[in-house]
């Protein structure tokens, strides 16, 4: 924990909003929709869990890496696998580097793929905080 008065009280205008059903993510900003992508979305063994979440931070990737070209790790943990590659199950959007899969399928481990272009155009604008929410139909 942090005591209060080492911090301070930040507003975004952007909202990512992702549908599991349909698989698709939009981007808000200023409550008005600025873009939407097909993503990858977990298949029925890892499915994806929806809720309300945040981004936690960017993370740009090494070629050689796994879900590159950027990562957007979130809040939001994996309700099958308590790890994954190592790590705590954590769910982020990414790239689709060195994973594939084909946006508008039920294909990943329960992250969010997006085509690599995507994932630049976030990483240029998404910033830790801002909320972040997954539904299924």
């Amino acid at each position: 924990w942090i005591a209060q008065q080492g911090t301070r009280k930040l507003v975004t205008s952007w909202h990512i909003v992702v549908n599991t059903a349909s698989r698709h993510v939009w981007i808000y900003r200023n409550g008005r929709v600025v873009r939407s992508f097909e993503a990858v979305v977990g298949k029925p063994s890892t499915p994806t869990p929806t809720g309300n979440f945040f981004v936690e931070e960017t993370v740009k990737m090494p070629a050689s890496e796994a879900g590159g070209p950027f990562a957007l790790a979130l809040s939001a943990r994996s309700n099958v696998l308590q790890e994954f590659d190592g790590g705590p199950g954590q769910i982020a959007l990414h790239g689709l580097d060195n994973v594939g899969g084909t946006p508008g399928t039920a294909a990943s481990h329960g992250c969010i793929r997006l085509e690599d272009s995507a994932m630049r155009w976030l990483a240029a604008r998404i910033v830790s905080g801002t909320p972040v929410t997954i539904t299924a139909p």
